[in-house]
């Protein structure tokens, strides 16, 4: 009996409310994230609210609000790999984390509920959510303009539409890293495969070509070469072909950390050691770059970064969307230290 008491002393806004010596209003403004209270009072009633266990009816939230407090995730990985992508999944985790924090839950969108087939934006107005974020999907798919260019607030990770919102990893800047650092070792022939094309590729090669003009590297054209994200076989093949030229590189930069194993693959067929014989950098600093030997030269993305503002700009949309204008993100990663680039 003590425990049910308990529980409904904290079910009330009333109660929260004497607890911070505030109105309900101010309370009530706390939670719903309303600007016009002093950030220190709104930290001061949620950390209140999750000490007591104070946990608001989401009908009745969303009957005062107009809001749903459900944001849609839309992530189509062509590849299968689903959220064993590290990059992708890691990104999205901290999404959610920081989603929910604000009280929102996320929905993924996809083609079918309950056997019926729907467009992405049916699928949106179909949950009701409040926004969504976009990520790993083929952004010129007519559905995902449809989206995109419809009354539902986005979000689009690594990619930018006209006058929408967009958080990106600093491609150009994480290219320019990896050649320079090559270059600072010593190597002047440097190869590059690359992923398919994709607004994250375009922005990979400005960043390889500036670096190279920089240093006043001359690249043959058969060292920049064509693969697959997230694809070790392909990745493998143009590795051998870069092996087979009559002057082949002596530094390999791959499209991701995934696929530059099937570059150390080829290398071993080849009866190469790394860094030896030719040294490998890759991309995203996911943990298997740490792991495989030798460890790898990497750029790891921040995707607690990535996945935080994404969360923090898109609830910014929605719940203030006049003040709210649409902007480009672009947050930096580092270089990771290893073991596969030789100084020569």
């Amino acid at each position: 009996m003590v425990l049910r008491k308990e529980a409904e002393k904290v079910s009330s806004l009333k109660d929260l409310a004497k607890e911070c010596g505030v109105s309900v209003a101010t309370v009530s403004k706390a939670l719903n994230g309303q600007p016009d209270i002093a950030d220190s009072t709104r930290e001061r009633i949620r950390a209140a609210a999750h000490r007591m266990g104070y946990l608001p009816n989401a009908a009745a939230r969303a009957l005062k609000t107009n809001r749903t407090y459900n944001l849609g995730v839309l992530f189509v990985d062509e590849r299968q790999s689903g959220l064993t992508h590290e990059y992708f999944s890691a990104v999205l985790d901290s999404f959610k984390v920081e989603a929910e924090k604000h009280g929102y839950d996320i929905t993924f969108i996809n083609h079918n509920i309950s056997g019926k087939t729907m467009s992405y934006l049916e699928h949106c107005r179909y949950r009701g959510v409040d926004g969504a974020v976009i990520a790993c999907v083929n952004f010129y798919d007519p559905q995902v303009v449809e989206l995109v260019n419809s009354e539902v607030p986005v979000m689009t990770i690594d990619h930018v539409f006209n006058n929408r919102m967009a958080i990106l990893s600093d491609n150009v800047s994480g290219l320019k890293a990896l050649v320079k650092q090559a270059w600072a070792c010593g190597h002047r022939r440097i190869a590059f495969i690359h992923g398919e094309k994709t607004a994250v590729t375009e922005n990979r090669l400005a960043g390889f070509y500036q670096a190279c003009e920089e240093l006043h590297l001359k690249i043959p054209e058969e060292y920049v070469r064509e693969g697959i994200y997230h694809d070790a076989d392909r990745c493998a093949a143009e590795t051998r072909a870069l092996l087979e030229l009559p002057q082949p590189p002596t530094c390999i930069i791959f499209p991701d950390d995934f696929s530059a194993l099937g570059g150390y693959n080829a290398i071993g067929e080849k009866k190469l050691s790394i860094p030896e014989d030719i040294s490998v950098m890759g991309y995203d600093g996911i943990y298997l770059s740490r792991v495989v030997k030798p460890q790898l030269v990497t750029y790891q993305q921040n995707t607690t970064a990535l996945g935080r503002t994404a969360a923090d700009k898109l609830i910014e949309l929605i719940e203030h969307p006049r003040v709210t204008l649409p902007e480009q993100i672009r947050v930096s990663g580092r270089l990771l230290d290893g073991g596969s680039v030789r100084i020569l």
